[in-house]
């Protein structure tokens, strides 16, 4: 417990230091450029190198194709470079797999894509594929950490990944992502939600992907009900521009590497 000449002193202290900042504008300035510094330092410090892969795979491929990317999956979690590798096909179109990955650098992810694993994927694909793959790269918005993208699942969840594709309006992508650095902390904290991420496409400024990992049906139910969530549709319902919003959304269910706790 301080003492009444501790607690004194300290009043002293704290009163100079206030008036040291008052008369001394830089001083201020000083210390705010020191903490937008580190927020910018945590942030760059999470800032991994994104992918998504979309693959249009044959009916008569299905199993094979899936079989090369959950390997390719299964190698890229043993890589420490690596943050996040995930493979899901889509609820409602079963032919279409995506990879989700994230790595430490860019130049671990070109690496990744000269692996043994990788090159199996893309022999196979030549054959077995109605088109060729699609990979989009992209940028976390207020990234999370690689403990954070490795949260698994429990064993009693059934979850389901909702990845949803915005095309803003011109001019109207500060927005956006506005509405979003506002409703984020309040996604993140909901009981049901694993994992919750937006991106925006390196190509264009314009397009953003949302990752939302729920633990089952009823948590994005509970979701798309939640108060916060509010802006953020009044926001796709008058600036994307092709209506309805809801043609991006794709219901993904994994495959690989299907780890629960």
């Amino acid at each position: 417990m301080l003492t009444s000449f501790s607690k004194k002193r300290m009043v002293v202290i704290l009163t100079m230091l206030f008036l040291l900042c008052q008369m001394n504008p830089k001083a201020q300035h000083s210390y705010d450029a020191v903490v937008r510094d580190s927020t910018h330092n945590q942030s760059s410090n999470n800032a991994f190198a994104a992918r998504l892969t979309r693959f249009d795979v044959k009916p008569d491929h299905q199993a094979a194709f899936r079989e090369v990317v959950s390997d390719y999956v299964g190698r890229s979690l043993e890589q420490e470079s690596n943050v996040l590798s995930e493979a899901y096909y889509e609820q409602e179109e079963p032919s279409v797999l995506w990879i989700i990955e994230r790595w430490n650098s860019k130049m671990e992810l070109e690496k990744a894509g000269k692996s043994s694993s990788f090159k199996a994927m893309e022999l196979l694909a030549k054959t077995a594929l109605s088109k060729q793959a699609k990979k989009i790269d992209i940028k976390d918005l207020e990234p999370i950490s690689k403990q954070q993208w490795r949260s698994v699942v429990r064993k009693t969840d059934d979850p389901i990944t909702i990845m949803l594709f915005v095309d803003a309006k011109a001019g109207t992508e500060h927005n956006f992502k506005t509405v979003y650095h506002t409703a984020m902390p309040q996604f993140r904290n909901e009981p049901g939600v694993v994992t919750y991420q937006l991106s925006q496409l390196e190509m264009d400024s314009t397009q953003f992907v949302t990752y939302e990992k729920f633990r089952n049906e009823d948590a994005f139910q509970y979701h798309l009900k939640f108060p916060p969530i509010q802006p953020v549709i009044d926001y796709l319902n008058t600036s994307i521009k092709k209506q309805p919003f809801q043609a991006g959304l794709h219901r993904l269910i994994e495959f690989a590497p299907l780890i629960r706790k």
